[in-house]
């Protein structure tokens, strides 16, 4: 005899015949850090997106509304980062890599790893105001203008 489904299984939540997907949708991506409210401004800065109208300096934490994907929240933690980063944020800028690395500098990111490659191939690894890392893509032009 062949044992029945458990009652939360996908062939009892769907209609007769057909397997539902079950998924999860990503809400946010957390980011710990030392001052949500300031690092929150930094990303801000970074994607255009504003910060959540509640949102003071002091608050343990901040969020960034993108205008598309998750939100971008910052969480208030007592320790210092430590070690590289095991999820970070990849950012396909609009402009060339070039002039958004520039730009990125200006805000206050730091380079951390060079991966630009002579032929315009690869990406640069930059470091937010408190060492988070982020990668630096080649724009939609950038690639077009190398054939790829």
């Amino acid at each position: 005899m062949t044992p029945e489904p458990a009652a939360n299984s996908v062939a009892n939540s769907a209609p007769l015949g057909q397997a539902r997907r079950m998924v999860s949708v990503v809400q946010n991506v957390a980011i710990d850090c030392a001052d949500a409210y300031e690092l929150a401004c930094f990303w801000s800065r970074v994607t255009g997106g504003p910060l959540h109208p509640e949102d003071r300096p002091g608050a343990p934490e901040a969020q960034v509304i993108l205008p598309e994907g998750p939100v971008l929240h910052f969480n208030q933690v007592p320790e210092p980062k430590t070690g590289k980063n095991r999820l970070h944020l990849c950012l396909r800028p609009q402009t060339s890599r070039e002039e958004e690395v520039e730009r990125l500098l200006g805000l206050g990111a730091t380079l951390a790893v060079d991966r630009r490659e002579p032929g315009g191939a690869g990406w640069a690894v930059l470091a937010d105001p408190e060492g988070n890392e982020f990668c630096v893509l080649r724009s939609a032009s950038d690639r077009a203008a190398m054939g790829a």
